[in-house]
């Protein structure tokens, strides 16, 4: 009997896991953009599943979210913490292990008289009220994966909705640039005029401190361009996954396409079932509402079932069993049912809350963006008339046929009108982008879709 024990313990000793380390990395972030490959294939969005990633020729708004996506440090992160989720309703589904026992006396100093023996106990024991339960645990796990995947999801889409704002306001912030270097080059002849005028004591120290303030006035927006500028390529870069020191080769113009007001509408009106946020939380309630029932059906005794096999010291053998009942007295898991309950209450109201912040968030953006749309309407023809006086201007200043100080004032004018353009028409990107990820446009609501539908299957299943 001892070896037969023995050899049980050892065959399940060997199917047991072992250890194997994992070193920390030493360095993270890849250092060029060139070296770097995404897999089409497991890309959240539909469009983005039908792009074809090659930065080659630099990146483009599409080609800069599916690398978010690939290689967003936080995102891996998250990503693990799915695996832990899988983990866990793999761990729920399994069965509890019996319980075997074995206990050996010995008889000493000849106590035990003639014919003596040394008496043992062999039993085996199973908990016979866990199985009760294992139904609601193993729903309750299977939602949690599914609120966890659903989560990542919204994670990604968050992410490519970051990737595309961030790709704005680089492109921007280097055309605003572009637009200040070209604006203090071309005013270079007209402060070396005013100096040259000054140093003749033709033109009065006032008069030509104004042109040479307005130069230094386009050097200092262009400094505090370039600082925003870094902020954004710094930002970018560390959602790519980037080391610090990567060229960002960008290339193209922010593509924000929002459907019709129809659409939008029709968008808005089935917003539950689609968006992975609002369907993350509809799984955290139903696992919530497994775990209470599983809480409920604890309630019950606890009963454990076991058989035995023993010898005494006189040699006798015997068999029998063991029945172990909790008497629900006092406890009656009235606690647990308690706390299971008011947690189910709580994801009742944030999930209301959660739907009712949707409705409201896209409500504000759709008011933003129609206010955007006519003041960057406005704000474009206003820039392109003026546009329009600097070019005659600097023709006639050329010829020596105006004054200087109206041909800074349009040129300064003018500029001003473009850059104030060009901060709405960002600021538009930026909400277009916001608004087609909270509506979840069609082919970026397939995969939650898709998720969900794998939820529901696992919820009939478990029930």
């Amino acid at each position: 009997m001892r070896r037969a024990v023995l050899s049980v313990l050892a065959a399940l000793l060997s199917a047991c896991a072992s250890h194997h380390p994992l070193p920390l990395p030493a360095a993270v972030g890849a250092p060029r953009i060139a070296d770097l490959k995404v897999d089409a294939a497991r890309m959240p969005v539909r469009s983005l599943a039908r792009h074809v990633f090659d930065p080659r020729d630099g990146l483009d708004e599409t080609e800069t979210a599916m690398l978010a996506v690939a290689g967003n440090p936080e995102l891996k992160a998250l990503r693990a913490a799915a695996g832990v989720a899988h983990a866990q309703a793999f761990a729920a589904g399994l069965l509890p292990d019996p319980q075997l026992t074995w206990s050996q006396d010995f008889v000493t100093g000849g106590s035990g008289g003639p014919g003596a023996t040394s008496p043992f106990g062999l039993g085996i024991a199973y908990d016979v009220g866990s199985l009760l339960t294992r139904s609601s645990r193993q729903a309750a796990a299977r939602w949690h994966e599914r609120q966890v995947d659903l989560d990542l999801l919204w994670a990604e889409w968050q992410t490519v909705a970051r990737a595309r704002s961030l790709f704005a306001q680089v492109q921007m912030q280097r055309a605003q640039l572009a637009r200040l270097d070209a604006e203090t080059q071309a005013l270079q002849s007209l402060r070396a005029r005013v100096t040259a005028a000054s140093n003749h004591r033709e033109l009065s120290e006032d008069a030509a401190a104004l042109a040479i303030n307005a130069v230094a006035d386009l050097e200092r927006q262009d400094l505090e361009v370039r600082v925003r500028l870094e902020d954004s390529e710094q930002a970018l870069r560390l959602l790519l996954g980037l080391r610090a020191d990567a060229a960002l080769p960008l290339q193209g113009e922010p593509q924000a396409s929002l459907p019709s007001a129809a659409r939008l509408h029709a968008l808005l009106a089935d917003l539950p079932a689609r968006r992975p946020d609002l369907l993350a939380l509809q799984a955290g309630y139903r696992a919530q509402d497994a775990s209470l029932r599983a809480a409920i059906l604890a309630q019950f005794p606890a009963i454990n079932v076991g058989f035995t096999r023993a010898r005494d010291n006189a040699g006798v053998y015997t068999s029998g069993y063991a029945v172990s009942l909790t008497l629900p007295l006092f406890d009656r898991n009235r606690g647990r049912i308690a706390i299971e309950s008011a947690t189910r209450q709580q994801l009742h109201d944030e999930y209301a809350a959660r739907l009712l912040a949707a409705h409201s968030d896209v409500a504000r953006l759709q008011a933003e963006l129609a206010l955007d749309d006519e003041g960057l309407r406005r704000a474009r023809a206003h820039a392109e008339t003026l546009d329009a006086a600097r070019r005659a201007a600097e023709t006639a200043w050329n010829r020596h046929a105006l004054d200087w100080p109206t041909y800074l004032s349009l040129r300064t004018g003018a500029l001003s009108a473009a850059l104030a353009a060009d901060a709405i028409a960002q600021r538009r990107a930026e909400t277009a982008v916001a608004l087609q990820t909270l509506l979840g446009a069609d082919d970026w609501s397939a995969s939650a879709q898709a998720t969900m539908t794998l939820a529901d299957r696992a919820g009939d299943a478990s029930r």
